[in-house]
């Protein structure tokens, strides 16, 4: 969507890009597989280091999701930009928390086979080079479009 243009500061431009780090550090888990058979890709994990500590105090990750929930997406002294962009990586983030529930229950229970490094790799491939489209878009200035997960995300992002 066009019209979705607005003049974005370079601190409006970094705060957008850097929530796209909290759904990324969630798929590190899919990537354990692709990490173990090209180790120049943990080069991704050092952005990801403070999201780390964070997630070493009990329910960190939890606190970190409703503070970015509570106090950037329904704060509407916070541009626009910021906020569909916030919703945006909190959408992706409920989106791989719910394919990782799902992914446990039913492929764990084989072991690792062709099938479960597959969906895995697939699962953090996709995540990663979503997050690397919402950083890159987020720092030109650019709402990241991203089909069904903008619609989402615009629609629980007021003007």
């Amino acid at each position: 969507m066009n019209w979705r243009t607005s003049s974005t500061d370079w601190k409006d431009r970094l705060f957008a890009s850097l929530v796209y780090l909290f759904p990324l550090y969630y798929a590190l888990e899919f990537g354990s597989f692709l990490f173990g058979q090209f180790p120049f890709l943990q080069l991704i994990v050092i952005p990801l280091y403070p999201l780390i500590l964070i997630n070493q105090i009990p329910f960190g990750g939890f606190i970190l999701f409703i503070v970015l929930f509570a106090a950037v997406v329904r704060n509407a002294r916070i541009s626009h930009f910021i906020r569909f962009n916030t919703m945006q990586a909190i959408l992706i983030d409920i989106l791989l928390i719910l394919v990782g529930l799902v992914f446990n229950v039913i492929f764990r229970g084989l072991g690792t086979s062709l099938l479960t490094e597959t969906i895995s790799n697939a699962l953090f491939l996709g995540t990663l080079v979503a997050c690397c489209y919402g950083i890159f878009q987020s720092a030109s200035g650019k709402y990241a479009e991203m089909p069904t997960i903008s619609e989402a995300a615009y629609s629980q992002v007021p003007w």
